[in-house]
């Protein structure tokens, strides 16, 4: 089974080189730790940054460097600083190859909820609606069950929705899975987590095909 860190360490290798990435809110934040040294990424956050980089070492945070999410961050030489609205024209505009979201459910058709649970109060969906309708690349990370233990893998998602059929893949403390048109497509295993595991915990279609490989860090 995965921690967080974990998590976001197995999207890393997602990640190719010559990326344009935002990640969300949440372990995708995490994600730029774990990325291999020997490829060029530039991580781009819709408040106006392009050339995002880790996190800050404690002691030596900017106040004025933050991503969406208002975390400390670090920037690379040669990072950019812009306007939202030229940030969500990058965005809107199809120019990021890659989107790494948080979730608190997702449907095994690949619509996601990752905003709001009614009677809660939210500030609002902030960017994730318009990377969900503009990217062709979403991974999503998140735990596999919510803290009640209930899947957080459905047929179909019970809050309300920011995208629709957009999921392409799920990494989580469990398992990573491709979302196909025939439901939730097991990839890998989490280390010490069984297939049987992984099928307690999903309610929404899996497809299990032979023998299913322990993920690699």
């Amino acid at each position: 089974m995965l921690d967080k860190e974990g998590i976001a360490k197995r999207i890393a290798k997602e990640v190719k080189d010559g990326y344009y990435v935002n990640l969300g809110i949440g372990i995708p934040t995490l994600v730029a730790n774990f990325v291999r040294d020997d490829i060029e990424v530039e991580f781009q956050s819709e408040n106006g940054i392009l050339g995002m980089g880790p996190f800050p070492v404690e002691g030596t945070e900017d106040a004025d460097l933050i991503n969406a999410g208002k975390q400390t961050i670090t920037a690379l030489p040669g990072a950019s600083f812009f306007d939202s609205a030229m940030s969500f024209g990058m965005i809107r505009g199809n120019h990021v190859d890659l989107t790494i979201l948080g979730a608190m459910e997702v449907a095994d058709n690949g619509d996601i909820a990752n905003w709001k649970i009614p009677g809660k109060m939210v500030k609002g969906m902030g960017g994730a609606m318009d990377l969900v309708a503009s990217a062709e690349n979403i991974i999503v990370a998140m735990m596999h069950t919510n803290r009640a233990g209930e899947s957080k893998l459905l047929p179909e998602c019970t809050l309300p929705l920011t995208g629709v059929g957009c999921v392409t893949k799920i990494v989580t403390d469990l398992a990573v899975l491709e979302v196909t048109k025939n439901g939730f497509k097991l990839l890998e295993r989490a280390p010490g987590v069984s297939t049987d595991d992984i099928k307690a915990a999903t309610t929404g279609r899996l497809i299990v095909d032979g023998e299913i490989p322990e993920m690699k860090l």
